[in-house]
């Protein structure tokens, strides 16, 4: 779409003055010697068991006040539809590709084809997958790849679902951003609990930035 050309085509021009200003030529590969020499003192790997990764997510989820529900593959579409009608939510947003297994029936399903930020204003709510998920941080990571679709989708609807496999979930940011090499120039949005900002009152408000509601699907 023309708003996301836009948004590639002005991100490349910061990455190559960033470039410019370290003397690195577009497309020039940092030497590997260089690389390796950093000094890298924070911790790269996580230390708690499969099930201390999975829990702390959880509590970390809650912590920022986002539903969470752990379920078997096979009792994702009814716990969808728990969910959803929990919430009033009848018409809902998805990227193409998004696993329709994961679907139940009597929703209103709006395939996005470049829907307009007036229109996905008109939606209940948007339900993706994810990338991965960080539990020592309580977030789910998109990308603008299938099942996850455009930035957009994400931030306009009131409400996300997203579905989450335990197998994506890592410890760290670091063990995360190991994961994330292979799609590094993919358009990725960080999310931690629902959007919410607070004035100089320290009044907290909810949806300014993205949706008031987030509930997460974790299929173990």
């Amino acid at each position: 779409m023309p708003t996301d050309t836009r948004s590639n085509a002005a991100r490349n021009e910061i990455l190559n003055r960033i470039r410019a200003a370290n003397g690195i030529q577009h497309g020039q590969v940092v030497p590997t010697g260089a690389w390796e020499a950093m000094e890298r003192s924070y911790r790269r790997h996580g230390s708690l068991s499969r099930d201390g990764v999975l829990e702390l997510f959880e509590h970390r989820l809650r912590d920022y006040d986002s539903g969470f529900v752990r379920v078997s593959a096979a009792s994702v579409p009814q716990t969808v539809a728990s969910l959803l009608a929990a919430r009033g939510i009848q018409r809902v947003v998805i990227p193409s590709g998004l696993n329709a297994q994961w679907l139940p029936s009597g929703i209103e399903y709006l395939e996005d084809d470049g829907l307009t930020a007036e229109e996905l204003d008109q939606v209940d709510g948007v339900m993706t997958g994810a990338s991965v998920a960080i539990a020592e941080t309580g977030t789910v990571i998109l990308q603008n790849v299938s099942g996850q679709g455009r930035r957009m989708i994400t931030l306009v609807p009131d409400y996300h679902l997203c579905v989450v496999l335990a197998e994506d979930v890592v410890e760290t940011v670091s063990q995360a951003m190991e994961r994330l090499q292979r799609t590094a120039d993919v358009a990725t949005t960080f999310v931690s609990g629902p959007s919410a900002t607070a004035d100089i009152e320290m009044t907290r408000i909810k949806g300014v930035h993205g949706p008031r509601s987030l509930d997460v699907v974790l299929i173990d």
